[in-house]
């Protein structure tokens, strides 16, 4: 009897929304299924890819004698740090150059919000963070654990099925002085709709005027654009006006080291002195929550980004990964152009990053996994690397369907 257990009040927590997507698909049997529920990059095969520069990467590494499995420090690696703050800030970073940024190695890009966030919780007068409406789905309860207070702001316009820009600058114009503001760096989760650089700017001009504190989330630099400068733009506009920002970096998407959980948080001071004393107190957030970070992942992006043989090899491939979700866009809108399926599919075209938010309701959606068995979550967002030629035809059979079906 389970009524013996110490335990036997615990309830059974609900799937999380988006891994749960993956176990409903590995319990299909239909030959057919397809899941776009994933954020990782697969191959036209449907294959996860590990990049060769980083097989190449890991061959040194273990070649190398000097290599040792001891701890490192609690900010971890320091050429990954410093490589990291290089790659998103631009090597010839003001901030940089005046010693104003402090960058610590955390556990890929949740980790390092996470970090940003329970030091923010402890050190900064305001406690209320903005997060855009929608989000990932991590975001708020990353925040919210953290002790911060989550309001949202609006970024998604579901009727042009773009951005809505009057409502973010309304929203934020209507912000505490002083509030956080968590903004997508590039490619925004899970929508695939970003600000203009124009638009950027607006924001940058308005979020200094009210003094709100900018904590970019960078999950996909490169991996957007195929362009690694052209996705920091954003981030490095507002380092350049001299003001106080967070930048949380993962490398799951852009290094396909999704398994190695390599990330860095880096906040921008405005002195030398307030951005080691900032580094103190963050080495007080990551010692009692996991004491130091792993090596390994972390040595692979520093081999990787020190060397400029290697460098250029990634870039090459970065591109290649991020042309083939472009080429998959078009293939789909081109798919349902030809089949005439009603609606305007353009947005599938004008999005980027991994994900489409398609606009389909969660009754096409539940359709489509029943009748066609295709994953993906209930808001509509697809991964569009889950995507191949071979399969386009099959997704677009079941859009066509479920948009005639339920309109």
């Amino acid at each position: 009897m389970d009524s013996d257990s110490v335990f036997a009040s615990v309830v059974r927590a609900p799937e999380d929304p988006i891994l749960g997507v993956t176990v409903a698909y590995n319990k299909d049997t239909s030959p057919n299924k397809l899941n776009l529920g994933v954020g990782a990059y697969r191959t036209e095969e449907g294959k996860p890819l590990v990049l060769k520069v980083v097989q190449k990467a890991e061959q040194y590494l273990v070649n190398d004698q000097s290599q040792i499995k001891e701890y490192l420090p609690i900010v971890g690696l320091a050429d990954f740090n410093k490589l990291s703050a290089k790659l998103i800030f631009g090597a010839d970073s003001p901030a940089i150059q005046q010693n104003r940024v402090t960058t610590v190695q955390c556990l890929s890009g949740t980790g390092s919000l996470r970090v940003g966030a329970e030091f923010l919780a402890r050190h900064y007068h305001q406690l209320t963070i903005y997060i855009p409406s929608p989000t990932w789905g991590n975001h708020p309860k990353i925040f919210n654990l953290a002790g911060l207070s989550v309001k949202t702001y609006r970024y998604y316009d579901p009727s042009t099925r773009g951005l809505n820009f009057q409502g973010l600058l309304e929203d934020l114009g209507a912000a505490p002085s002083g509030a956080i503001v968590l903004l997508h760096a590039c490619a925004h989760n899970p929508t695939g709709v970003d600000p203009t650089l124009e638009q950027w700017e607006q924001i940058r001009q308005l979020m200094r005027s009210k003094r709100l504190l900018p904590f970019f989330d960078s999950a996909y630099q490169g991996f957007a654009s195929g362009n690694l400068d052209a996705d920091a733009q954003p981030v490095r506009t507002f380092v350049a006006d001299g003001g106080e920002c967070l930048a949380a970096q993962s490398y799951a998407k852009n290094m396909g080291l999704y398994g190695e959980r390599v990330g860095a948080l880096s906040i921008v001071c405005k002195t030398q002195d307030v951005a080691s004393r900032v580094e103190s107190q963050l080495k007080l957030v990551i010692r009692p929550m996991y004491s130091n970070p792993p090596i390994h992942g972390a040595s692979i992006v520093a081999t990787i980004l020190k060397d400029s043989n290697m460098y250029n090899e990634w870039t090459v491939e970065l591109k290649a990964m991020a042309d083939r979700i472009i080429s998959m866009r078009q293939q789909l809108y081109d798919a349902l152009s030809a089949k005439g399926t009603p609606g305007d599919w353009s947005h599938i075209i004008k999005q980027i990053g991994m994900f489409t938010f398609t606009g389909l309701n969660s009754e096409q959606v539940a359709f489509m996994t029943k009748e066609y068995h295709i994953y993906m979550t209930s808001d509509g967002r697809i991964s569009m690397a889950g995507l191949s030629s071979k399969t386009v035809p099959h997704l677009t059979d079941a859009i066509h369907a479920a948009v005639t079906r339920f309109g």
